[in-house]
């Protein structure tokens, strides 16, 4: 995987960027989406559309499609706040990111566990929220999503995960239960980053 934090300065951010990582099948769109109905009329929370080189219609999160050559250009011309790739596809953080965190938003985004350093060097303030789940959940999960087969999520469950160290806040939410447990916990965390934010 390669990855990318773009350079910015002066950096100084009255918000925080919290960044939601996690295994595939331990939820974390669900558990955003809670996250984003509970705060649906706050203007000081808001969730980062991503720019993926994927169809508008593939499913899954809301983001931006776009192609690889646009990917690339958009990258070159600086407008990425961090950009990394991932399984055939590239992925970008929107460099407006950060004017929002400057007028004290706070900011949610959907990461990968191997870019964290790059979230490190490019958000000032940076929360990492890991959703988790037990491997029997996890592979129920995948298994029910239909897209790969149980010799694949078997590899996929036993593929090493990258070791989260980044100078930023870690905070661990166990998805294996109920969703709004999970849901729960993000809200309190943002409620409060939210506070500590003014």
């Amino acid at each position: 995987m390669s990855m990318e934090a773009k350079p910015h300065a002066p950096r100084v951010a009255a918000g925080t960027m919290v960044v939601v990582v996690g295994p595939s099948g331990a939820g974390k769109d669900s558990v955003m989406s809670y996250a984003a109905r509970h705060f649906a009329a706050e203007a000081r929370v808001q969730f980062v559309r991503r720019v993926i080189t994927r169809p508008a219609d593939a499913g899954g999160e809301a983001h931006e499609a776009i192609d690889a050559a646009g990917f690339a250009r958009r990258k070159s011309e600086g407008g990425f706040a961090v950009s990394w790739d991932a399984h055939g596809l590239s992925y970008g953080i929107p460099a407006g990111t950060l004017a929002q965190l400057e007028k004290g938003v706070t900011l949610i985004a959907n990461g990968s566990r191997s870019a964290l350093p790059a979230f490190a060097a490019a958000f000032p303030r940076l929360t990492v929220v890991l959703i988790t789940a037990r491997p029997d959940i996890l592979a129920e999960r995948l298994a029910a999503r239909g897209r790969e087969t149980a010799d694949a999520i078997r590899k996929r469950l036993d593929r090493a995960v990258p070791e989260i160290v980044v100078a930023a806040d870690t905070v661990v939410i166990d998805n294996s239960g109920a969703l709004e447990d999970a849901g729960d916990a993000l809200v309190s965390l943002l409620s409060k980053t939210l506070a500590e934010n003014g």
